[in-house]
């Protein structure tokens, strides 16, 4: 079997970033909205640079209007992402674009999105579960809400909670309560650090907030230090190292550090991050692994095992999986 066979568990993937560029193009025909200039020539996404991309990303969002959207959106996507071996995944969903932090107009949105998911299951053998995340340059009031909204929600389908968004904005101890109120409503915790933020992102994340995964994290290489910190206290980075080579952080998969954090005894697991706008699938980023490090099926299975067993779903759906990565 080639590694891109190989049935996987994704833990970083943002639900509207995933969203194939001809889904959206359908709908802003649908809604008669002109988003021409955000695709290129061979109608896939154009940004420049990550803060262009974040621009491109909301402009995207802007045809996700109701939760029927959102029902469609999470058919394609959940479609794809078992076309590509996954079987378990997590994905970040956020109430600034389900509703703009309204609790009943974002739980009438959670309701398509796992409806969508279960119909999903059952077609396609993937099982997704969710994480709510605030939006990092949003601010920490808007953060409230999304928390708020996770809190209320809380089960066996939202399942833990998080920050993305631009790390040069404010600092992760600003959005401390946001965190304790979703940990208090027994969520489980991530939230973007060492991608761009450098080191220091990472630790003020792992000390401010509490969290027990991070995504990306990768820039944690930088300081011997933070790296042994990060193996002993078990700390889980959901790393996506094709997105970190198209935004610049690496000139190219053979120099992502995603190995050397891996031989320091640290917990890393593969994920697509938003995969239409950096051109990748699981299949791809496994396939990127397979020929700059030599990673084979072995190698894929420890990584599978480490992001199953880092998964905030319950333990029945663990073990569901489990059987099927076993059996795959």
């Amino acid at each position: 079997m080639s590694v891109a066979a190989l049935p996987k568990v994704e833990l970083h993937l943002h639900h509207e970033g995933a969203a194939p560029p001809a889904f959206i193009r359908q709908l802003a025909h649908e809604k008669k909205i002109d988003l021409s200039r955000i695709f290129r020539a061979d109608s896939t996404y154009e940004f420049r640079d990550f803060a262009h991309f974040l621009l491109v990303y909301d402009a995207a969002c802007e045809v996700l209007q109701t939760p029927e959207d959102f029902r469609r959106l999470t058919l394609a996507i959940l479609e794809e992402s078992a076309a590509n071996g996954v079987v378990y995944t997590e994905t970040f969903v956020s109430p600034d674009f389900c509703g703009g932090g309204d609790l009943k107009a974002w739980q009438e949105y959670v309701h398509a999105i796992h409806e969508a998911g279960d119909e999903a299951e059952r077609k396609f053998g993937i099982t997704m579960r969710s994480v709510v995340t605030c939006i990092r340059h949003r601010g920490p009031d808007l953060a409230r809400l999304s928390a708020h909204c996770a809190a209320e929600t809380a089960g066996d389908r939202i399942v833990g909670f998080g920050m993305g968004g631009n790390e040069g904005m404010g600092k992760q101890g600003d959005f401390a309560w946001s965190f304790d109120c979703a940990r208090e409503a027994g969520l489980r915790l991530t939230t973007h650090a060492g991608e761009f933020g450098g080191p220091d992102s990472v630790r003020d994340a792992v000390r401010d907030l509490g969290v027990e995964r991070l995504g990306h994290g990768v820039r944690a290489i930088e300081d011997a230090d933070l790296v042994h910190e990060l193996a002993d206290r078990g700390i889980v980075l959901e790393v996506c190292p094709g997105s970190n080579v198209v935004l610049g952080l690496y000139p190219d998969i053979a120099a992502h550090p995603i190995q050397r954090l891996r031989e320091a005894g640290v917990k890393v697991t593969v994920s697509t991050d938003d995969p239409p706008f950096f051109h990748t699938t699981m299949a791809r980023e496994y396939e990127m692994l397979n020929a700059a490090f030599g990673w084979e099926e072995p190698d894929f299975a420890e990584i599978n095992k480490t992001a199953l067993h880092a998964a905030f779903c319950d333990e029945d759906t663990r073990a569901r999986v489990a059987q099927r990565l076993e059996t795959s």
